[in-house]
């Protein structure tokens, strides 16, 4: 609105601007200033997430009683058949009622159901399936409308996420909803090389995704420290390659229907020419440096093993296999990976150098970019697009190929990285930088990336930006941990993905993604309980109540500070200790830094919760010496008594009034140990409670 109202007065510079347009002017603004007004504030009344296009609201509601039935009406229903049964069971479990009519009224004839669902038609899964949908929810009925089955789904979960309470009843408030994504790819990418996770992990993980409406699963299935897929063309893959931890024909086939019926799409990842030793343990003669002794990498980082692109053997190898596999996969694009390939061997070797000069490749660059045509030209073959890391986009590639933007800023990237370079380049992309969920960073972080933002393109330009995708590099997660390092801050990246620009309000958003994070327990997330689970473990199944004190303030190294270097965790590294039941966004310290910021800018802050905190962190210690010790407990045992006295040092303070020169110096002191990361964990309370420190010493020192 402030734009349009500066482009107003540049205008009015130009020339003379009459009255009538002026008003008029005026007058869109602050229809449009309301309605944002009228947004924000369902924003704090619903718990919808992603936040729709377009809701309003109206006096009635809708009482869920064993009455309800459901009808649907639409062609080809079994997508839509399945969900509606799962609704029904997740809407009787969350608020105990017992519903007469446990499936769904086929007889498309049918107009007696208190829940219809109308739909168009049932398409394949594609890039350009229609997922936009109504729902109007009225004291007699609710009615969802969608031009396709997999818009009648993302109408359901939002019917879901309506469900409200008073004293006496279970309720859909009467709300119109007209809803569409804004973008088309929304995507989760796991990584099962480093970490193998079971089918069950990824089931559950796509009912969350479904949940949030994110529509594409990006299968990243092979890399340096395994290969994860059998073949039937070379089975050395699974018998050599994978330490027997991998997907069979039949468990990929079942993973891709439970995702089609969910209306997510699965997008598997063959991580070449680079990322190969997994590969090349199997079939070493691939490999790009003869004699070279090739093994399943056991620690992180980026190593040199590549497949040799000179070899016609190599492409017949890729041809073979991606025959066999590719059927499996009936989406439309296939991933090649095609990163961080540093070219080490391939400059050792001679016979690969006179491979560049015989056909003037001048770079190792342009050798990969020799190579990723070859593979375009075959998954053409195959009906599949390519779709790569940023890597692969050089001057020569097509731009058929799908770029994958993992680069930026900070990467070096000019502003929008490679995100705005593939797009301007005529190619489709796809952003995941920003959306490294591995790195720990706060959901406040990811939410504030914007796969455009502010920065100008054409139209054509933006329509080549399809979406985004959260990443979840496994080197630091095992099935027990996964859980609760994709989400919730994953919800929060699919409402990015979704809903419009203008959707982004931090608090309103956070607000929103605590009932959200419980409510995706219903789908068998482990990512709430799974911290009992571990610190029950490291207390030896003793009283966990002051472990718990700490992980809520507590959260593990960001970025890749846990494992620098990439060796001290190999990838069959046990993930049981204190900084695996931590999370990123720590509970208690939210709140904890909120209230402390509100009291220090003397605002809303009230000290009352500041000293509960304080009082219960102070005592924490003694609790916490009752635990049996153990190497586990005993690299905790420093945080957690300088905590306890820096804690009491200041709820004395707060509540005396009064500081001592001695119990300054003793906090400073605490506080230069407690703002160091212990046992792979940092404080995450650390400025406020220095906050507070200065803001006695300003007011009670000597008093």
């Amino acid at each position: 609105m402030s734009t349009l109202i500066l482009k107003t007065k540049q205008h009015t510079l130009k020339g003379i601007v009459s009255m009538n347009k002026i008003l008029v002017l005026l007058l869109f603004c602050s229809v449009f200033s309301q309605n944002l007004i009228s947004q924000n504030n369902l924003t704090e009344k619903y718990p919808l997430m992603p936040w729709p296009k377009q809701i309003q609201e109206n006096t009635s509601r809708f009482i869920i009683n064993n009455d309800l039935s459901i009808s649907l009406h639409g062609e080809n229903q079994s997508r839509v058949h399945n969900a509606t049964i799962s609704f029904i069971r997740r809407l009787s479990n969350h608020t105990g009622v017992f519903i007469d009519k446990g499936f769904p009224l086929v007889d498309s004839k049918n107009n007696s159901a208190t829940i219809e669902i109308h739909f168009d038609n049932s398409p394949e899964l594609s890039i350009e399936t229609d997922e936009s949908y109504t729902l109007d929810v009225t004291s007699e009925k609710v009615l969802i409308k969608a031009a396709t089955d997999i818009g009648a789904l993302r109408g359901l979960e939002t019917l879901l996420q309506l469900i409200s309470t008073n004293p006496s009843e279970y309720y859909f408030p009467g709300v119109n909803i007209q809803d569409s994504p804004r973008f088309v790819w929304r995507g989760l990418m796991i990584d099962v090389a480093r970490h193998f996770q079971p089918i069950d992990v990824l089931k559950r993980n796509l009912n969350a995704m479904a949940a949030v409406k994110m529509n594409v699963f990006h299968w990243h299935l092979t890399d340096d420290q395994g290969f994860r897929v059998a073949s039937e063309s070379y089975p050395k893959l699974q018998e050599l390659a994978s330490d027997g931890l991998y997907y069979t024909h039949s468990q990929i086939k079942d993973i891709v229907q439970y995702a089609s019926n969910l209306g997510i799409r699965v997008v598997p990842e063959f991580d070449v020419p680079g990322h190969a030793s997994a590969l090349l343990t199997a079939y070493p003669e691939l490999g790009s440096k003869d004699g070279y002794l090739y093994e399943i990498e056991r620690n992180a980082g980026v190593f040199n093993p590549t497949l040799d692109p000179t070899k016609d053997e190599t492409y017949e190898f890729l041809e073979n296999l991606f025959t066999e596999i590719a059927p499996l996969f009936p989406d439309a694009y296939f991933h090649i990976g095609g990163d961080e390939n540093e070219g080490k061997h391939w400059s050792e070797s001679q016979e690969i150098q006179k491979f560049k000069t015989e056909h003037n490749l001048k770079t190792n660059h342009d050798l990969q970019t020799y190579f990723n045509i070859k593979l375009e030209k075959i998954l053409h073959k195959l009906g599949k697009n390519l779709m790569g890391w940023d890597e692969i986009m050089t001057p020569n590639m097509p731009t058929t190929a799908v770029i994958h933007s993992w680069r930026g800023e900070n990467e070096g990237l000019s502003k929008g990285g490679s995100l705005i370079d593939a797009a301007r380049a005529g190619y489709n992309t796809v952003l995941s930088n920003g959306f490294y969920i591995d790195r720990n960073l706060s959901v406040e972080h990811h939410y504030s990336i914007d796969p455009i933002g502010d920065i100008q393109l054409t139209k054509d330009e933006r329509d080549r930006i399809l979406g985004g995708e959260a990443t979840m590099w496994s080197e630091l997660v095992t099935p027990l941990t996964i859980d609760s390092r994709i989400w919730p801050r994953t919800a929060a990246i699919a409402e990015r993905l979704w809903s419009q620009q203008e959707v982004n309000d931090v608090d309103a958003m956070l607000n929103r993604l605590r009932v959200v994070s419980f409510r995706l327990e219903e789908h068998g997330l482990t990512h709430l309980k799974n911290r009992n689970v571990i610190l029950r473990n490291i207390a030896n199944n003793q009283d966990i109540t002051s472990l718990v004190n700490l992980s809520k303030i507590c959260e593990p190294l960001k970025m890749y500070d846990r494992n620098k270097g990439g060796t001290e965790y190999k990838s069959f590294s046990p993930f049981t200790l204190f900084a695996d039941a931590c999370v990123v966004d720590a509970q208690d310290a939210v709140f904890f830094n909120d209230e402390v910021q509100q009291f220090i800018n003397n605002k809303k802050g009230n000290s009352d919760v500041i000293e509960s905190y304080l009082s219960t962190w102070g005592k924490n210690h003694d609790s916490f010496m009752k635990i049996t010790e153990n190497p586990k407990t005993q690299s905790l045992s420093p945080l957690s008594e300088n905590l306890s006295n820096v804690s009491n040092l200041i709820l004395t303070a707060l509540r005396n009034k009064k500081l001592t020169e001695n119990d300054l110096s003793a906090c400073t002191n605490l506080m230069n140990t407690l703002e160091k990361p212990v046992a792979d964990v940092e404080l995450a309370i650390t400025e406020s409670l220095n906050k507070l420190i200065n803001f006695c010493k300003d007011n009670y020192l000597n008093q």
